[in-house]
């Protein structure tokens, strides 16, 4: 939604949590506007259920792929995504519990992101389409994720990590990338060890800041 804004020149820095797309560069140029990419951080995405649920304390990506990927509609239960999770060499070790999934939606760039980091290689080689499954509670704003993790005892969600580590009520899994469970923390995410990691950018529409120098000031400050 913040490209669209900014593409179409009603903005003159966008935040972002992934890359610019292909397709939303086209839009740019479309309209005229140049847009000037700066990496000022790292995040991490946190993998979260409710601080009451003490039955699991990792999750491989292969896992993650099983419970929300495409192939996941209709699986209610965590225990019902171990048979795809073995299949594809995941820990396999899901409780037998409700499972209740929040997230991100389409409109978010941590939904873009999640889907690149964890399913997006997986689903490509089972001949499926890099997508979340739908039928799970959506939402762009990180607090209303966070409420719908901590409001079920058996939940499972996803944020950025800087909305979710000082969050009560939740607690972050630790998420094992091959290379065994890594856990989410200022240094893991700063290093790139925490599987779930990516850059944020802003992005800057090049004649605006070259006509207004209190843009620019501030994009330098």
């Amino acid at each position: 939604d913040g490209f669209e804004l900014f593409c179409n020149g009603e903005t003159d820095i966008n935040d972002a949590s992934s890359r610019i797309e292909p397709e939303q560069l086209e839009e740019c140029a479309a309209n005229g506007v140049e847009p000037i990419e700066l990496p000022i951080g790292n995040d991490g995405i946190a993998v979260m259920t409710s601080a009451g649920n003490d039955s699991v304390d990792c999750v491989a990506l292969e896992d993650l792929y099983a419970l929300v990927g495409p192939e996941s509609q209709g699986v209610d239960r965590w225990s019902a995504a171990n048979g795809l999770a073995r299949e594809l060499g995941g820990r396999d070790r899901l409780p037998d519990l409700r499972l209740d999934v929040i997230g991100p939606g389409e409109e978010s760039g941590t939904f873009v992101s999640f889907v690149e980091l964890v399913i997006e290689d997986l689903s490509e080689a089972r001949g499926q389409v890099a997508t979340t499954r739908p039928d799970y509670q959506a939402s762009a704003d990180d607090n209303v994720i966070l409420q719908g993790v901590r409001g079920s005892s058996t939940s499972l969600g996803w944020a950025g990590y800087a909305f979710a580590r000082d969050a009560e009520g939740v607690r972050l899994l630790e998420v094992d990338g091959g290379d065994g469970c890594v856990a989410p923390d200022d240094s893991t995410i700063s290093s790139g060890e925490y599987p779930i990691s990516r850059p944020l950018f802003i992005y800057v529409n090049k004649a605006k800041a070259e006509e207004n120098p209190a843009l620019a000031d501030f994009v330098d400050f």
